[in-house]
């Protein structure tokens, strides 16, 4: 009885800090990757420790995210299954994983560099702050989102002592815009969908959704979307890109761009299901089988076709 009541606790603890959003964390491997330094056998062992702290962090924040809204989870047809409002995990639990978490996740960080604890400690501040105010001001919060995946970059880079490229930031942080901005248009295309059904209502505990209109949400996803495109052809064309790689070849991975770019598009606009874009990409066979050709070319040109 005892070793299933264990199970159960630890089968709630993971539901809470949520493993599967922490394919985002992947972004601090970046600067590993486009650095020529995958083969690297230390930068490669820093860098994923650098990944493991940020996959800590993000788990301690999405407990205490979950403490924060636990009444409005209640409320929810489907959060009201997450761990903490169903009881599964008691808050005192979830705010002692999240400690437990934040703080050896620092430790680890400070070890790794004093730049990089800083950027940890950075990225840790920006979600609690999100957490408790930022995410209920329109586009502050889609900001917040990306700044977010700027500081993975960020810290991946510090963590092995390269410099990231603005090139690199650059599309980071546009990217992440647009993650953001699908993710609201997402969310807000699927409350309206359920205010539709009969007897219906808008069911969400998001209150910044009020704040924003289909409308410009459209006009937004369109513009950062081109401008993301741009930036990764800038990218693979730039002067630095191409004789630090020393090929002009990066430009064919151009199309695979545009594809994941237009798939996550539709995804957001056209279907939307769920409560996470990510959990539909993840699940879309034709997204991620257009994100593993791109990996697997970026590679073969950075590394095998120089």
């Amino acid at each position: 009885m005892q070793v299933s009541s264990r199970m159960s606790s630890l089968r709630a603890l993971v539901m809470t800090l949520r493993p599967h959003q922490w394919v985002k964390n992947l972004f601090v491997a970046a600067p590993l990757v486009f650095s020529k330094r995958l083969t690297d056998p230390h930068a490669a062992l820093v860098a994923a420790l650098a990944v493991g702290t940020f996959c800590a962090l993000s788990g301690a924040v999405y407990a205490l995210n979950d403490v924060i809204d636990v009444d409005r989870d209640r409320a929810h047809p489907t959060k009201r299954l997450r761990p903490v409002a169903r009881g599964a995990l008691s808050v005192h639990g979830a705010l002692a994983w999240a400690a437990l978490l934040a703080g050896s996740a620092l430790a680890v960080a400070f070890g790794l560099g004093w730049y990089f604890f800083l950027i940890a400690a950075g990225y840790l501040g920006l979600n609690l702050a999100y957490s408790l105010r930022l995410k209920e001001i329109a586009y502050l919060d889609v900001m917040c989102i990306a700044a977010g995946f700027l500081l993975r970059v960020l810290g991946g880079a510090f963590a092995i002592g390269v410099e990231a490229s603005i090139w690199l930031l650059s599309c980071t942080g546009l990217l992440a815009a647009l993650l953001g901005l699908g993710k609201r248009t997402h969310e807000l295309a699927l409350a309206h969908a359920q205010a539709k059904e009969p007897g219906g209502k808008a069911r969400t505990t998001r209150a910044v959704l009020a704040r924003y209109k289909a409308g410009h949400l459209r006009v937004a996803l369109v513009t950062l979307a081109f401008l993301t495109s741009i930036s990764y052809v800038l990218y693979t064309r730039a002067v630095h890109t191409i004789e630090f790689f020393g090929t002009t070849r990066m430009l064919w991975t151009a199309p695979f761009c545009f594809v994941g770019i237009m798939r996550f598009l539709a995804l957001v606009t056209r279907h939307p299901q769920g409560e996470s874009p990510t959990d539909q990409m993840l699940r879309d066979v034709p997204f991620m089988a257009n994100l593993a050709i791109w990996g697997m070319a970026v590679l073969f040109i950075i590394y095998f076709a120089p």
